[in-house]
């Protein structure tokens, strides 16, 4: 009897666990299959909240259903087979887990937008067209007023290849926090993108979705970014030309404080403060306030702001004089933008551009200024994601028409043999050996710039290089560096051209020998070492 009565009990607890775990799994399952992640938290520590009722995240293990009408409404198809979601009404919630794959799709999505795009395309399609960026202004910042008689603004925005996603939020956010009666027109400039979801898909999103005043522009053939920024200011019709790059996001009350200073005085350029987007993740944050610069290879680069320029009575939100603009966005008077000559037609593609028109501004009676109460979101790439047609090497072709446009141009002439120091081979050729023949000053490859820095380059390319090891080598031309040394050169007494870091002179080897050969050697002051700067 007792046997039976344990069969049947061990029978029960069987049955009770089996139904148990039946019972376990379906729920699990099911809740997992039909559910999509409701809660998606901002910071780990914040309590979850719900998405916007319009945003369907497609980041989940399930199929997620939108109702058809609803899908026609608010997607628009993307090659990659990724959808972007579009809320119409609020804005995403940004959450660290937006980059999370979930499935071969989504790492296509997101491998081919880093191939094409250089920055995390999921993301960006998760993150639809609108969303809330944190103001980043100083708090001074706004409680300043502005006229009421502002200048309209024409915004133009040229773009080659680009993300829609990131495209069309670049657009969505210039509606969204420009007023109204500021805005005169948005002009986009397809540079004869390649991508289809550009073509189609974005022509018909403009018509139906996007106001009036959204011109679409389509070049004929690859013109670049400066000549598609030409092509975009022919185009406007506002009394200010903003430029804006295809993969920004701008902040709140960013146009006022840039029309303010040209409706004080219209040739006035002024930039607003890059924030950063994250080509990674997408986040949104704050930059220093500093402002433009170069160096002697004329390539950009910022700069600390000196004491003096935030000492003044409106402190850190004071318009900052900057000697060069970054280039991707700025605003100026369209009138003014044409009497300049607008960009220089003759530069390709991109590349230097920035400069140039800085020098121009600058050097034809304008000001250019860095504005810290207007904010600009910039997604920061690693590398240029395309390039230039036929391979060509435009920042090194348009930084030489730079030079010789705006810059003063010298030969080094060597006093005894009538000559001039050049390469043996090309100037771009790194590694190169210098020599000394004939001058021809026709010649832009026997063009030197000698810098506050003490650099000699030449054709604006390389500097004249040493070795500091090995002081017998001869003088060769090597990429700039900027840290003087082995670069650094000044003229002393009798012509004599000093190398600080080996300290010796540089000379020619036998000045009766057609082949110039040029070396280093201690200082004596004799004829061979004799040179002169000639412009």
């Amino acid at each position: 009897m007792g046997s039976v009565t344990l069969r049947y009990f061990c029978y029960g607890c069987l049955f009770t666990s089996v139904t148990w775990t039946l019972l376990l799994f379906v729920y699990f399952n099911f809740s997992e299959e039909n559910q999509s992640f409701k809660n998606v938290p901002v910071k780990g520590l914040e309590p979850q909240r719900p998405f916007p009722k319009k945003f369907y995240p497609r980041f989940t293990r399930g199929p997620v259903h939108v109702p058809e009408l609803q899908q026609k409404e608010n997607k628009i198809g993307n090659p990659l087979g990724n959808h972007v979601q579009d809320p119409v009404k609020g804005e995403v919630e940004f959450s660290p887990e937006m980059g999370m794959i979930f499935n071969e799709e989504d790492q296509e999505v997101r491998d081919l937008g880093y191939q094409k795009h250089a920055f995390n395309m999921l993301i960006s399609n998760r993150l639809g067209y609108h969303r809330e960026v944190p103001d980043t202004r100083d708090a001074k910042c706004k409680e300043k007023s502005y006229p009421s008689d502002l200048p309209s603004a024409s915004v133009i925005i040229c773009f080659y290849n680009e993300a829609l996603s990131a495209l069309l939020r670049t657009v969505h956010s210039v509606l969204d926090r420009t007023p109204a009666h500021l805005l005169h027109e948005i002009i986009l400039v397809d540079d004869n993108s390649e991508l289809a979801d550009l073509k189609k898909d974005l022509g018909e999103y403009v018509k139906a979705q996007l106001p009036k005043p959204t011109k679409l522009v389509r070049n004929e053939k690859r013109e670049g970014l400066i000549r598609g920024r030409m092509i975009g200011a022919s185009h406007a019709t506002g009394k200010v030309l903003v430029f804006l790059d295809s993969h920004c996001e701008v902040n709140k009350m960013w146009l006022q404080p840039l029309l303010t200073p040209i409706r004080e005085d219209r040739r006035t350029v002024v930039c607003p403060v890059i924030d950063i987007i994250s080509a990674d993740t997408l986040t949104y944050s704050s930059s220093p306030v500093v402002r433009g610069g170069f160096n002697w290879g004329l390539h950009f680069k910022w700069d600390l702001v000196p004491l003096s320029e935030l000492e003044g009575p409106e402190g850190a939100t004071a318009p900052i004089k900057s000697p060069t603009m970054a280039g991707g966005l700025f605003a100026m008077d369209r009138e003014y933008f044409n009497e300049l000559g607008q960009y220089d037609s003759g530069m390709d593609i991109w590349g230097g551009e920035n400069l140039e028109i800085s020098f121009r501004i600058w050097m034809c009676g304008g000001r250019l200024l860095i504005i810290p109460c207007s904010r600009v979101g910039h997604i920061f790439r690693k590398r240029r994601p395309y390039g230039s047609p036929g391979g060509q090497d435009t920042m090194a072709h348009n930084s030489l028409r730079l030079a010789h446009v705006w810059m003063d141009e010298y030969k080094l002439y060597h006093l005894q043999t009538n000559k001039c120091l050049v390469a043996q081979g090309h100037p771009s050729q790194k590694g190169g050996l210098v020599v000394v023949r004939e001058c021809d000053y026709n010649d832009q490859n026997q063009v030197w710039i000698y810098n506050e820095d003490h650099e000699l380059i030449l054709s604006n390319l390389l500097c004249l290089d040493v070795s500091e090891t090995r002081s017998s080598d001869p003088p060769r031309l090597m990429k700039c560096h900027g840290s003087g040394g082995s670069q650094q050169w000044t003229f002393g007494k009798n012509n004599r051209l000093y190398q600080v870091s080996v300290g010796q002179c540089m000379k020619v080897v036998d000045p009766l020998s057609h082949k110039g050969y040029v070396t280093m050697a201690i200082c004596d002051g004799s004829l061979p070492q004799q040179w002169h700067f000639e412009s």
